[in-house]
């Protein structure tokens, strides 16, 4: 079966697999969120479809994938991946693009 994953996508996830802070698992976490150009974009591994979308994270689009994940229950790997991701690479603003998610309301739960 043909995939419609991108040339580019499919590399940036191998590359991914390779490196420790990019990795997109970790003694089988599954990693969400592949960070692009200093967290102005994002890979979005989406479990619920098995696509992955290539996002601004300043994009409405962004905090409807993200939601859509968090409805399926997976809102506090994301935050926590968001944590990390703030924490390896503070000036890219991860800490800003968590908030916007909190403001949304993408976290709380039903």
């Amino acid at each position: 079966m043909a995939t419609s994953t991108s040339k580019t996508a499919r590399a940036s996830v191998r590359a991914g697999q390779a490196g420790k802070d990019g990795a997109l698992s970790v003694l089988g976490e599954f990693k969400y969120l592949i960070p692009l150009n200093g967290g102005k974009h994002v890979y979005v591994r989406n479990l619920t479809n098995g696509k992955t979308t290539h996002l601004s994270t300043t994009s409405d689009a962004f905090v409807e994938e993200i939601r859509v994940l968090a409805g399926a229950g997976h809102a506090a790997k994301i935050r926590a991946e968001l944590v990390t991701l703030n924490e390896s690479y503070p000036a890219h603003g991860w800490d800003a693009t968590e908030k916007r998610l909190a403001d949304a309301g993408v976290f709380e739960t039903a």
